[in-house]
């Protein structure tokens, strides 16, 4: 696996792992590579630093600077957002946690029940599959996806 830094036309900078430097190089050569910004398919590696890791049995400097943290959510600096739009998205998922219920792989079999009033009305997040959701939607279940996986998800 390789990581590259891009940048699209519209000067967005994203991150982004492939299988191999031959895998970059054909899905780029096709026009499949775009923004998750702006869906800009004008893509090309942006200037990047090379991380090279020390080896497992190097001593750990002294005095070594202490993981950055992000000050709104004192997350670690990986999971961090590192743009406008990422930031947007956590605090989405955040206020989506906050006051709405997880119901999980039975978000299709609540979500229905809700609509049809078999259910308490309330804001619910789940999972369903591509077949489940869009039956919902061909039945008029008002859902929309959203654009992360929920905590209980994430490794």
């Amino acid at each position: 696996m390789i990581k590259y830094t891009l940048k699209c036309s519209g000067k967005h900078n994203f991150d982004s792992w492939f299988q191999s430097v031959d895998a970059f190089d054909q899905l780029l050569s096709k026009g499949l590579l775009c923004c998750p910004a702006c869906g800009d398919n004008h893509v090309e590696k942006a200037i990047m630093a090379p991380r090279i890791r020390p080896s497992r049995t190097a001593a750990v400097p002294t005095g070594a600077a202490p993981v950055p943290e992000n000050p709104a959510g004192n997350m670690h600096a990986l999971t961090a957002a590192s743009s406008p739009a990422e930031e947007a998205i956590l605090e989405l998922k955040k206020k989506i946690q906050q006051h709405s219920d997880y119901v999980g792989t039975d978000f299709a079999k609540e979500a229905r029940a809700i609509h049809e009033g078999e259910a308490p009305a309330r804001s619910i997040y789940g999972e369903a599959n591509s077949d489940e959701a869009r039956k919902l939607v061909e039945d008029g279940v008002p859902v929309a996806p959203l654009p992360f996986t929920p905590t209980r998800k994430t490794n």
